[in-house]
């Protein structure tokens, strides 16, 4: 690494790889040195973008690499413990999309490894680096919205149906990572219960709920069967609440000047009463910086400057233990599971 460049090496370049390469190879502060990928074609397109790149097909040659600084997992979902693993163990700081493992046990052994070696560990959760969800969060912990009651979230489609991974794995990342950014707490119970019409032994729908420490709640309700395109979080509180619309172009936003809040009479005979109030609805403005250069430039910015990753190994590890728990609820009919139990 040079004083301004970060030499990068991105390994999967079938769906989601080929934009996370085109990213780094245009910040100022990376390199792209290396792309990666079985496939042949993948490999052909690679080799005609980014000419500057060495194209393989061995992951080896980059953990071996002494020059390298970063590796980028961007293959099918199965893989990133193992290749992440590689990558750490070879002092190399380390990026994985999302989800980082597909157990909390891996998840915890990639963290526990960066800390070893004293790398960077990032996972791809890019809704965090989203400027519509930085505004959410800047709602929430500045009161504006008042007491957080529960936040919900829809990540619906119809397609893409895949066979190695349900629509829980496939889609409930992105908003398990919001929801756990924007509440700031780390779940402690979680529950869910979902549907095999297309494959046996694959959701395609499924509805989870998580519960934090503070009793704040949150819902997902996540499908690659649904007439509707959906991308959408809503997060309720006393005095305002506030939509989040990815799928709007001028309207990501939305702030809602309505509440509830439960008020205590001072004769006991009167009990309590509920008082709603109604005003404005509020559009911000919200940058429209592209959210993946925002992730890659943090992720370089990082090694850089030796800062801390924002999506870091602690945060993939709480989005997977969610994860992992709600597979578990699956399998058992919707009892609910403590993350502090998975092991």
């Amino acid at each position: 690494m040079t004083a301004d460049k970060v030499r990068v090496g991105v390994v999967g370049l079938g769906y989601w790889g080929p934009n996370l390469a085109r990213n780094f190879d245009r910040l100022p502060g990376a390199d792209l040195a290396y792309c990666c990928d079985l496939d042949e074609d993948n490999l052909a397109k690679a080799r005609s973008l980014y000419p500057n790149a060495i194209v393989t097909d061995d992951y080896a040659r980059l953990l071996a690499d002494e020059t390298l600084d970063a590796i980028v997992v961007a293959t099918s979902v199965p893989t990133h413990y193992a290749l992440g693993k590689k990558s750490l163990e070879a002092g190399k700081h380390t990026f994985v999309e999302k989800p980082i493992a597909l157990k909390a046990s891996d998840a915890e052994d990639l963290l526990t490894t960066a800390d070893a070696k004293g790398v960077k560990l990032m996972v791809g959760h890019l809704l965090e680096y989203h400027p519509a969800v930085r505004k959410l969060k800047e709602l929430v912990d500045d009161g504006s919205l008042g007491k957080v009651y529960y936040v919900y979230a829809n990540r619906l489609n119809l397609g893409k149906v895949r066979t190695d991974e349900n629509a829980l794995w496939s889609f409930a990342p992105h908003d398990i990572s919001v929801l756990n950014f924007l509440i700031g707490e780390e779940p402690q119970e979680v529950s869910a219960r979902g549907e095999c019409y297309l494959q046996d032994g694959v959701e395609d729908v499924v509805f989870g709920y998580i519960k934090y420490p503070s009793g704040v709640v949150g819902h997902l309700h996540v499908s690659w069967l649904d007439p509707h395109k959906s991308r959408k979080i809503t997060v309720v509180g006393s005095e305002k609440m506030v939509v989040f619309d990815d799928m709007e172009a001028d309207r990501k936003v939305t702030i809602y000047d309505k509440g509830a809040t439960t008020t205590r009479t001072k004769f006991e005979t009167y009990g309590e009463f509920v008082t709603l109030h109604f005003g404005d609805i509020h559009i911000p403005r919200i940058g429209n910086e592209e959210p993946l250069r925002v992730e890659a430039q943090h992720f370089v910015d990082c090694i850089l400057n030796d800062e801390p990753v924002l999506s870091d190994g602690r945060d993939a590890l709480n989005v997977v233990r969610v994860l992992d728990a709600m597979e578990r609820s699956l399998r058992n009919g919707g009892q609910p599971v403590k993350t502090s139990d998975l092991t």
